[in-house]
């Protein structure tokens, strides 16, 4: 090789040696990198760190607001136009769906670490899945009997409902004037629910049950992501198992026999399948957004939700709720707005009240070489 050294010159080998040494130090920065990440992956802190570098409250609750509004159209056309009148045996499959997806994350190595079960005890995780389990399962069972708008009002009627268990479970004060808004909301969702042209007593009463699980649900999953350093992944692969055993026991109380004489055709699979995928994107950008924000902040996102999916309820199942469900939909949406704006005027002040006091820096007083020597003799006993 020493003709072809020689035709090349001491620059041009100078300059291949540069060269590839950047090549290799911009390898090793790559590895490190990878290495970083997937070290992060393997404490439940490091996990924790990475989810709210790669996913804050506003991306989270975009994704959120996306695959709910997706999911709820999806549903109501499995169950009006598939004509799957099974809605618990719909839950189970997004449930069993989403912990086949989590054990291959598991099996790949990129599922995060949970946190010591000293910091999380398992009645808390117990707790957690079967709350999903009868806020999940009775959603959809609502969401078969009620009308979309029906539907929608109930959920609105979480967020008084978790108000005032927070006041209860965390003795947690809310002001007069949130107190009020709510008042206007739970009058307006009155309002539109009753009178709903579309009105079913039994899917009413469903809507009532589902109400509050649905509360406890939010508060318990915000609690444990932003008090126990738990992912919104790892929290699904703990809870997942013990929600899908409470979704079979309650498949013979609220829905009917028949599901395995289903017509399990190609269209009616796929579509099915489909809802499942959603359920999992759906569960994990609850999780996300309630991890990133609060159960109310999370729960005030439904009311640009409700606009959308009104909407996608008239134009895709024709659905009719009359003026005066209309108007206690404008009332309750009036008095969510409200409450939105006094929730954003608070957080605001408080980060205000957070931010430092800049003070100008206070000028060094002049002191002669006596003071000096006064002052080092006076602090120099303090120091032995």
């Amino acid at each position: 090789m020493g003709w072809f050294d020689s035709l090349l010159g001491g620059e041009a080998r100078k300059f291949i040696k540069r060269k590839d040494s950047d090549a290799g130090e911009a390898g090793r920065a790559l590895e490190e990198l990878r290495g970083s990440m997937y070290n992060d992956l393997r404490t439940s802190e490091g996990a924790k760190r990475q989810q709210q570098r790669y996913c804050g409250p506003l991306v989270a609750m975009s994704f959120n607001f996306l695959v709910s509004v997706g999911i709820i159209m999806a549903n109501k056309s499995v169950m009006a136009r598939v004509g799957f009148n099974f809605p618990i045996f719909l839950t189970l499959v997004h449930y069993v769906t989403a912990w086949l997806l989590l054990a291959i994350f598991k099996t790949l190595g990129v599922l995060p670490v949970s946190p010591s079960s000293k910091t999380t005890p398992f009645s808390s995780l117990f707790a957690l899945g079967a709350v999903m389990a009868f806020a999940s399962g009775l959603a959809n069972t609502s969401l078969h009997y009620n009308s979309v708008g029906f539907y929608q009002m109930a959920k609105i009627a979480v967020t008084p409902t978790i108000v005032l268990a927070e006041f209860i479970l965390f003795r947690k004060n809310i002001p007069f004037k949130k107190v009020l808004a709510l008042a206007v909301v739970s009058v307006g969702v009155a309002v539109a629910t009753v009178t709903d042209l579309e009105f079913n007593l039994f899917g009413a009463l469903i809507a009532v049950a589902w109400i509050i699980p649905s509360a406890v649900n939010k508060i318990l999953w915000s609690n444990l992501q932003q008090q126990g350093n738990w992912t919104a992944l790892a929290l699904m692969w703990k809870t997942t198992p013990v929600t899908v055993f409470f979704l079979v026991a309650l498949m013979p109380w609220l829905d009917p026999p028949g599901v395995l004489s289903f017509n399990w055709n190609v269209n009616n699979s796929g579509a099915i399948l489909f809802s499942a995928l959603l359920g999992f994107l759906l569960q994990w950008s609850g999780a996300l957004a309630l991890g990133a924000t609060s159960a109310t902040s999370h729960v005030v996102l439904g009311q640009f939700k409700t606009c959308v999916i009104l909407v996608g309820g008239y134009l895709l199942f024709n659905s009719d709720p009359g003026f005066v469900s209309v108007v206690g939909v404008v009332v309750a949406l009036s008095g969510m707005s409200v409450y939105t704006s006094l929730n954003m005027q608070e957080s605001q002040e408080g980060f205000n009240k957070q931010l430092p006091k800049q003070m100008p820096p206070s000028p060094k007083p002049k002191t002669n070489n006596a003071d000096s020597v006064e002052s080092n003799i006076k602090i120099t006993p303090a120091v032995v």
